[in-house]
């Protein structure tokens, strides 16, 4: 609809969509967004201001807001999640708490001042990551590597903070950070420590959502 809106309104010089180009219903769903402020109906005195350019009674117009064309430029520019690739490369879901994806966006922020860095391709996990606003869960998509660099990343949180972060990753997924094993790298190499079961131990959408342990 805004984008509708969008291209009918740089087609003309006044840019406003006017009631010949839109039908009834899709006239409806514009009143509907100007309550919400994206868009802007015409009144009375731009109705027959566009009356006397049209040369014909102009009884519905409309055109995006400041904040309307925002929030299209905002939507079509967003980072979105990719879906995973097909095939043993590709990853597999992971799905994070808001507390939890909170402490990783502060793990991937701080890579370059890391001794061990969070593991290639982490980052960019992180930044295209996709919520789910109805279980307030966010997901990723992680190969085994990543997946242990997110329990370092937990562990360094529970080191400094909380430890429920890590606590539920172990939980959920059984990636647990240990010193003790870890190998060249600074992450673990054997199982038991960081190395993920193949299914979660845990369904990633029970249970409480409000980061407590």
């Amino acid at each position: 609809m805004l984008e509708g809106l969008e291209e009918r309104g740089q087609a003309v010089g006044h840019g406003w969509t006017l009631d010949t180009e839109f039908l009834l219903l899709h006239q409806q769903q514009a009143g509907a967004l100007a309550g919400h402020g994206l868009v802007e109906l015409a009144g009375q005195e731009e109705r027959a201001e566009l009356s006397v350019l049209e040369g014909r009674p102009v009884r519905w117009a409309a055109r995006l807001t400041p904040h309307g064309h925002d929030a299209l430029t905002y939507g079509r520019l967003r980072p979105r999640a990719e879906p995973a690739p097909s095939g043993s490369g590709g990853g597999r879901p992971v799905e994070l708490i808001p507390s939890q994806m909170a402490a990783l966006r502060v793990f991937t922020h701080f890579a370059g001042r890391l001794r061990i860095p969070p593991a290639p391709g982490l980052a960019e996990q992180v930044r295209t990551a996709s919520c789910d606003h109805g279980v307030k869960r966010w997901r990723l998509y992680l190969t085994e590597e990543q997946i242990a660099s997110v329990a370092y990343g937990f562990w360094l949180h529970r080191m400094t903070g909380s430890a429920a972060e890590a606590n539920r990753f172990t939980r959920e997924y059984g990636a647990t950070y240990a010193p003790s094993a870890a190998g060249p790298n600074g992450l673990p190499t054997v199982a038991g420590t960081a190395v993920a079961t193949p299914w979660p131990l845990a369904s990633p959408c029970s249970g409480d959502v409000s980061g407590r342990d």
